[in-house]
């Protein structure tokens, strides 16, 4: 066992996933010019299935925290700190549960259209 758990693996895989993987997604959203409707279904659940992982990985390492022997670990994942680290995966799901309602009310939006000219034409 090591002696805190910023070497662990699930230390980076938290900073990978908590901040390198959703930064990637918000820049492809703000740069990309045009994109289908499936995709941004596919980004918002890929949010929100990222904020899960990230909410396991935090609870993973304030567990391991408290088998350490350092002070350092213990004062970020096992105090108040740890508070305000949940705030990110519930923005990350926040914005995923946006993202999908949007792509799903554009969906149904343009099926009611689509239904409307139908009977119009009859």
């Amino acid at each position: 066992m090591n002696d805190t758990v910023f070497v662990e693996i699930q230390f980076w895989l938290l900073v990978l996933f908590s901040f390198v993987v959703p930064g990637i997604i918000v820049w492809a959203c703000l740069t990309v010019r045009a994109v289908s409707r499936n995709t941004v279904l596919v980004l918002g659940v890929l949010l929100v299935i990222i904020a899960g992982f990230d909410f396991y990985l935090l609870q993973t390492l304030a567990r391991m925290a408290k088998l350490t022997p350092s002070l350092a670990d213990d004062a970020i994942f096992d105090s108040e700190i740890t508070v305000g680290l949940y705030v990110l995966p519930a923005f990350l799901a926040g914005i995923g549960v946006n993202v999908v309602s949007h792509a799903l009310i554009q969906h149904l939006t343009d099926a009611q259209e689509q239904f409307g000219h139908g009977l119009a034409d009859e």
